[in-house]
């Protein structure tokens, strides 16, 4: 990588645009751990309920390390966007599921899908800051690398989950 200046971020590389970009990935990393904790209290209790807590404990923590970067870089939170992601997630609830009221099996399979887009986003937001900033020395100690794995390895869980939950929900009743 060239390194432009002394902050280590590549030639040429908006900083005005970083903080739009990680603001953005905040707002979905908000709606994304609201829907992981909303998907994990409807599964207590079944067989989804250790994936699911393991899998919102580890978003908790990604949204944390991505606040944690945006500190380290300077990136001020914009609180609308934090606001609009959270807010998306309660109107997700709003959609048909089959069911006049409460959780259905098509419920967790959609959930599941969100997660899995969000979780991919998330993954290529990690990979595009080791490209553009993987040299600067504000981020030393973040290991860009290991976020990058275990957002594959939770995509991984939530393909396995989504098998589970599409085979519930489409059976023959």
């Amino acid at each position: 990588m060239s390194i432009g200046d002394a902050s280590g971020m590549a030639d040429g590389v908006d900083s005005r645009l970083i903080a739009i970009y990680l603001n953005d990935h905040l707002a979905g990393a908000t709606a994304g751990l609201e829907l992981a904790r909303r998907a994990l209290g409807a599964n207590r209790g079944a067989d989804f309920e250790a994936p699911l807590e393991r899998l919102a404990a580890e978003i908790a923590e990604d949204r944390d390390a991505l606040v944690d970067v945006m500190g380290r870089l300077g990136v001020a939170r914009d609180p609308l966007k934090v606001w609009a992601g959270w807010a998306a997630e309660k109107g997700g609830r709003l959609k048909l599921n089959g069911r006049i009221s409460g959780y259905s099996p098509l419920s967790r399979v959609v959930e599941l899908e969100v997660l899995a887009l969000g979780v991919e986003g998330k993954r290529a937001m990690w990979r595009a800051l080791a490209r553009i900033c993987g040299d600067d020395a504000r981020l030393a100690g973040v290991d860009l690398d290991a976020l990058v794995r275990r957002a594959e390895r939770q995509r991984r869980v939530i393909e396995r989950e989504w098998q589970r939950a599409t085979g519930i929900a489409f059976a023959p009743s």
